[in-house]
């Protein structure tokens, strides 16, 4: 299970590096992260569960925690106890499945998602999104008094999630965040 010590995580997105993907993770899971989500949810399952692999060994030899998103046949198939959901597929989960995952996060977007996930078995949540984000143009960002309900509506772990950057991780941290997700960072570095 996720620490409650502040963590750095990176979230993958292949699209956003200039090069190898596998070199760009290597260089990220050197850089001093956590956690690293692999969130390529666009590649069909027989890519994912290809990259995954690599991901996951490449992780694992720089002692980085390793989280698969959505997939959560391929963490089956893998014999994988860590995945990263939507609120929509822990609902459907069932409650046999949710406990095979040690680490079980789930990306949620007010208070009262936050403590569902929580009440259906989440080990963590993503809070987001915290500051402006390309990811989500147009959409105001919840900002960091969001944050501070969301940390104090639940006992698990919370972490920031989006338009997150080395500078402002500071700002989430004092919200009361556990840790912060970056992705634009980590995949440009």
């Amino acid at each position: 299970m996720i620490m409650c010590t502040y963590k750095q995580i990176c979230i993958s997105n292949r699209s956003l590096v200039q090069g190898d993907f596998l070199q760009q993770i290597k260089k990220v899971t050197q850089s001093g992260i956590d956690v690293l989500i692999l969130r390529e949810k666009d590649l069909p399952e027989c890519e994912y569960q290809l990259l995954a692999k690599q991901v996951i060994e490449i992780c694992e030899q720089n002692q980085v925690t390793c989280i698969l998103h959505s997939f959560d046949k391929v963490a089956d198939v893998l014999s994988y106890p860590r995945l990263h959901v939507t609120m929509d597929k822990l609902r459907y989960m069932s409650e046999m499945q949710r406990p095979k995952y040690t680490i079980l996060g789930v990306s949620t977007h007010s208070v009262e998602e936050a403590i569902e996930a929580q009440r259906l078995g989440a080990t963590y949540i993503t809070a987001s999104h915290i500051f402006p984000t390309d990811c989500k143009k147009g959409l105001a960002p919840r900002g960091l008094s969001y944050l501070q309900e969301v940390k104090n509506a639940v006992s698990i772990p919370v972490y920031a999630l989006g338009g997150i950057t080395p500078e402002n991780t500071v700002l989430c941290r004092e919200a009361g965040a556990d840790g912060a997700c970056m992705m634009s960072y980590y995949m440009k570095m």
